[in-house]
């Protein structure tokens, strides 16, 4: 079992607790990962011992009690990374959100109360053994998310299940056992009872995990799971959804990735009813504000931006600056990564097309660079205004917006004599009607 290969911390830790005269294991995720040959920063630790005897072996300056009523205490390596060690436990009772848990269980107590068999593996570093008493090894060899014992029960336990079990089978190209896909459907009218944070940190960690999230978000539809915990996207178009694998998965060097498989989302919304949705979820003021911008952008100029590729033609200057200018220079790149993934993903789609939008950004790149497509990047202001006799009011910005549409339809009116002119006659118009 080599090929597991914990890290040294680990192994200290580890040893350190049997040195006490506790059993310890590695657990979770760091196992199947390990097993399945992939990288695992997090190892957790199960042990026979109390919450007060880890502390006790490593000390309090050591430790920090980051869910003591569930058994689980970090343990500070020597260089400051955390590590859980949990008491090996069985759950009392639960109400499909909390579970109230009692320890002196055994670890094969403990490994049944796990939600997936490929979960439910423990390794032992200093007897290089594995305890699988749920064939988790078996299940991963069969590329597949099967529950621990009787499903239905793993769903009523904790909710979130259901989403962490599609949320598996799809980061790793896994079938849902057909009792345990069952099993999430039956639980899907009953997920309302999860927090809006819950739901939204596991939405965000399908993005993240998941190299092709279409399938997940398929599966949230299709089990009815999705019309519960966001009722908001109940309706989503499947081509929607579909052109979540479009969009490249998020890394730490392009974290943005991740904003913009969210946004694909709620875009179609429509810009309260996304603002809502996402204020709903919990999302912060900024992320729920950037979307339903993209809402209210979306809503005027995806469609026809679609039209002229659609109809291949070549889109005039003019309309790639008024494009531009209601899309802005901030978010030109989410707002085109997000239409041409969902021109992609429809039937209609083709290699033409995909020219079509490729030219199209290039042209509105090079727009944005070289032209006047904002308010300010006019050649003069609302001072501007005022030093030229026309009095603040409401009227000040109306003259700004058309003095923008002017110069969006010429760019070289962008001219301080021009605006000035221009602005004083409008403001004459104004005065006078």
């Amino acid at each position: 079992m080599s090929v597991l290969n914990p890290p040294p911390p680990v192994l200290e830790i580890a040893r350190r607790l049997e040195a006490d005269g506790h059993e310890a294991w590695c657990v979770g995720g760091a196992v199947r990962d390990a097993i399945l040959g992939h990288p695992h920063l997090d190892w957790d630790l199960a042990t026979s011992a109390t919450p007060d005897e880890v502390r006790g072996v490593f000390g309090k300056r050591r430790t920090i009690p980051v869910g003591i009523q569930f058994g689980t205490v970090g343990v500070l390596d020597e260089d400051g990374t955390m590590h859980e060690v949990t008491t090996f436990r069985r759950d009392v009772r639960t109400d499909g959100r909390h579970a109230e848990v009692e320890f002196g269980a055994s670890l094969e107590e403990d490994l049944a109360r796990r939600d997936f068999t490929m979960n439910a593996i423990a390794y032992s570093p200093s007897r290089d053994e594995l305890r699988d008493p749920f064939d988790g090894r078996g299940d991963l060899g069969r590329r597949l998310v099967r529950a621990v014992g009787e499903a239905d029960e793993r769903m009523r336990e904790d909710r979130l299940r259901a989403l962490r079990a599609i949320r598996f089978a799809a980061r790793f190209g896994f079938s849902i056992e057909s009792a345990t896909l069952e099993a999430i459907r039956r639980s899907a009218p009953h997920m309302n009872r999860l927090s809006a944070e819950r739901i939204q940190q596991e939405l965000q960690k399908t993005m993240e995990q998941v190299g092709r999230p279409a399938g997940a978000l398929a599966l949230w539809k299709s089990t009815g799971v999705l019309a519960t915990v966001i009722p908001a996207l109940a309706g989503i178009e499947d081509a929607t959804i579909a052109a979540l694998d479009c969009l490249a998965l998020p890394t730490k060097a392009k974290p943005d990735r991740l904003f913009e498989r969210v946004a694909l989302l709620f875009v179609s919304l429509g810009e309260t009813d996304a603002r809502t949705a996402l204020t709903e979820l919990r999302f912060s003021r900024g992320e729920a504000r950037r979307v339903s911008d993209l809402a209210r952008i979306w809503s005027r100029v995806a469609v026809p931006m679609s039209g002229a590729i659609a109809s291949g033609g070549i889109p005039s200057d003019v309309d790639v600056r008024r494009w531009l200018s209601i899309i802005g220079r901030l978010n030109l790149v989410p707002f085109m990564r997000m239409v041409v993934a969902l021109d992609a993903s429809r039937r209609e789609a083709s290699p033409s097309k995909a020219g079509g939008w490729r030219r199209l950004y290039r042209r509105m790149l090079i727009s944005a660079r070289r032209d006047p497509i904002e308010i300010a990047d006019l050649a003069i202001d609302g001072d501007d205004l005022r030093m030229a006799g026309i009095p603040a009011g409401p009227w000040v910005g109306k003259i700004l917006h058309t003095l923008l549409d002017g110069v969006l339809e010429l760019p070289s009116r962008n001219e301080r004599d021009w605006l000035l002119q221009e602005a004083r006659r409008l403001y004459d118009t104004m005065r006078q009607s």
